[in-house]
């Protein structure tokens, strides 16, 4: 039977083309919501079970690469019994100051040195020298002047998140609708509310982007200052445990301090969205 025949067929009123039940509502609805979720993290959990399974059927040496389930239970183990919560607490106290100190000081500077160009000419070469020391090279250096104590690790921490957010703010000021700027003064603004009412809100996306930075810059240069004459926090625990061949206790604090990365820029995420709700 032809396509003609079937086309004429329906005209008729016959029925002549095979009947075809839709999907069930559920799968639909199913198939929907698991689609963006798989098109996102799909490559992550492939990533997941092949080195589960890559462990476990010997195609990787395990005693280095240990399975994920060992892991996780190195991870349950080390915090259920409080063994590793001192070291989350240590940790994030170094980086929390350093985060908040380098917060008080960069936004600030930066909507500053933003709005007067001429103080931003004169200490635009300064900074970009300091930024593109890195602060590990430099560690030796504070550890000179400030000892081997608390000072040194967070100040180290605290010099290099400061950039991404001092340079950042300085961005996103500069990057103001200058339109805008004249149109708040053709209505009568004083320069407190142009600030106030323009140049402050637009820039809020940009300061966000150099605190998502410097968050994650904090815990790679926690680590770091951890490894170096600390006895305590989550980056000495991987040193630790590194030394005494116990791998799966170093991957387990490895993985905490991912997880704690991931926790941190979703609390900027959710407060960025929050401030930002016009944009």
């Amino acid at each position: 039977m032809s396509y003609e025949d079937i086309h004429h067929g329906r005209a008729y009123g016959l029925n002549l083309a095979p009947d075809v039940e839709p999907a069930p509502r559920w799968l639909s609805q199913a198939t929907a919501a698991i689609t963006p979720f798989l098109g996102r993290y799909g490559l992550v959990i492939a990533f997941l079970i092949l080195w589960q399974y890559s462990s476990k059927l010997g195609w990787v040496n395990a005693s280095v690469f240990p399975p994920l389930d060992q892991i996780i239970g190195a991870l349950w183990k080390a915090v259920s019994s409080g063994a590793i919560v001192d070291d989350i607490a240590i940790s994030l106290q170094r980086s929390g100051i350093a985060f908040v100190a380098a917060v008080g000081l960069g936004i600030p500077l930066g909507l500053f040195m933003g709005q007067v160009r001429a103080v931003e000419q004169a200490l635009d070469p300064l900074l970009q020298f300091f930024r593109q020391t890195s602060a590990l090279a430099l560690y030796p250096v504070f550890i000179l002047l400030l000892g081997l104590g608390e000072a040194s690790k967070v100040f180290v921490i605290f010099w290099a998140t400061l950039f991404p957010i001092l340079l950042s703010t300085i961005g996103g000021v500069k990057e103001v609708d200058k339109k805008l700027v004249e149109m708040a003064r053709t209505y009568g603004a004083g320069s407190l509310q142009i600030f106030r009412r323009v140049v402050l809100p637009a820039s809020v996306p940009a300061i966000f982007v150099g605190l998502r930075l410097s968050a994650t810059t904090a815990l790679l240069l926690l680590i770091a200052a951890e490894m170096i004459g600390a006895n305590k926090g989550i980056g000495f625990q991987v040193m630790n445990a590194q030394y005494n061949f116990q791998i799966p206790l170093m991957f387990a604090a490895i993985l905490l301090l991912a997880l704690l990365g991931l926790a941190a820029n979703a609390a900027l995420v959710l407060l960025q969205r929050r401030l930002c709700r016009w944009a």
